[in-house]
């Protein structure tokens, strides 16, 4: 007979519901009747160790948690600031929170023991500030000149900069292969923790509203209103809906992103026709819709005009998304014969400043291998393959 594991049956319900894991999902993972877990989870009978290691697993926490007396503190619930509507949080969400938690912690440990100071640009602000002036101090702090990027993906150098100013940028779609982000749920959130802040993009999407999610987000850090976002691309309708920290992070994003000065320059010629805005909104990162809005609420075009123009910008859209869908089909053909690199993908999801710290820690033997594995979601023995990519 197998062994049992004396797990503490309420620590192994807490585990599940916290997981957002239904009794179905959790029984089918060990093979087990619902009843059966019921048993479990009250103490009835006990699972094996087997069983109780792969429940572990399914739930992300450590097999040594269910031994606890009682059900530990767990790290608090982000404030959510998404509308009222929105969906309940799924099991995907909560375990890639939980995880920058477990990551923010950790960095912010090392920092406070270094005695490093305090980031002087977390809470610089606050709601009641000029959403102007919150967005030109972003853009002086990080060194960003949207009419002159370095580059043809705006996000990588925002990603760049920030991370050298000490904000760690996370971005993923996924847990793994069968546990997925939905961009409808959650687009991204902000841990505006002063001394290693951190930052969420849910990469669900293409690079514009990405960027969009990213500098609002990082409008969360300097007013230092910590919660989960979605629906963050710029709407001019059901405004009251949404919560004024969102519609204040929405305004500096649009401001930092589309400043006044630049899109007053685009208007004798962009605000024409849905092309001109399209090429426009290409060069500043962000979508035709979030550079039209803008031009709307700057007074460069009229209502009339930002109707007949966005059924244009609309159609335009559709187009791009035919075209994305069959450039996904390509790419989900090319990913079945190889795919892309996954520690790219890993180097993404952990933070490129987050592993450089890890990995320096390991080598210079301040952190055990077991806990830099467990804090990179990779293998010591694959940490070289994560090395290789840090400055490409």
């Amino acid at each position: 007979m197998a062994d049992k594991a004396y797990i503490t049956p309420n620590v192994l319900k807490w585990a599940r519901e916290s997981a957002r894991i239904t009794e179905e999902v959790a029984a089918s993972k060990v093979h087990v009747t619902i009843d059966k877990l019921n048993e479990w989870e009250i103490g009835k009978t006990l699972p094996t160790i087997k069983q109780a290691k792969t429940l572990a697993k399914v739930y992300k926490r450590p097999f040594a948690l269910f031994f606890l007396p009682e059900v530990p503190r767990d790290f608090q619930p982000l404030q959510d600031f998404r509308k009222a509507e929105s969906k309940t949080l799924s099991t995907a969400s909560i375990f890639i929170i939980r995880e920058i938690q477990q990551k923010q912690a950790w960095i912010r440990d090392v920092y406070e023991d270094n005695k490093e100071v305090k980031l002087p640009f977390v809470g610089k602000f606050s709601i009641n500030d000029d959403p102007k002036k919150v967005a030109k101090d972003i853009l002086s702090t990080l060194n960003i000149h949207p009419a002159n990027y370095n580059t043809d993906n705006p996000i990588k150098e925002w990603i760049d900069k920030a991370e050298t100013k000490g904000i760690f940028i996370s971005r993923t779609s996924f847990i793994h292969s069968r546990l997925t982000l939905d961009s409808e749920e959650i687009q991204g959130f902000a841990i505006a923790d002063p001394f290693a802040p951190f930052v969420f993009v849910n990469s669900d999407d293409w690079n514009a509203p990405q960027l969009f999610t990213l500098v609002h987000e990082l409008a969360h850090v300097w007013i230092a209103q910590t919660g989960i976002s979605n629906e963050i691309e710029v709407n001019i309708t059901e405004k009251d809906k949404f919560h004024p920290v969102e519609l204040f992070c929405n305004e500096v994003a649009a401001n930092a992103l589309m400043p006044e000065d630049i899109v007053q320059n685009f208007a004798v010629v962009t605000f024409n026709n849905s092309k001109e805005i399209f090429k426009r909104a290409k060069t500043l990162g962000v979508s035709s819709l979030a550079l039209l809005v803008r031009a709307l609420n700057l007074n460069l075009i009229d209502f009339n005009s930002y109707k007949n123009l966005k059924l244009e910008v609309d159609a335009d859209f559709k187009a791009f998304l035919v075209r994305e869908a069959e450039k996904k089909a390509k790419q989900k053909v090319k990913e079945n014969s190889g795919g892309p690199n996954p520690y790219l993908l890993r180097l993404n999801k952990n933070s490129r400043l987050f592993t450089q710290i890890v990995l320096d820690a390991f080598r210079g033997g301040s952190i055990e291998p077991t806990q830099a594995s467990f804090l990179l979601n990779t293998p010591v023995n694959k940490f070289s393959s994560l090395e290789a990519l840090l400055y490409k």
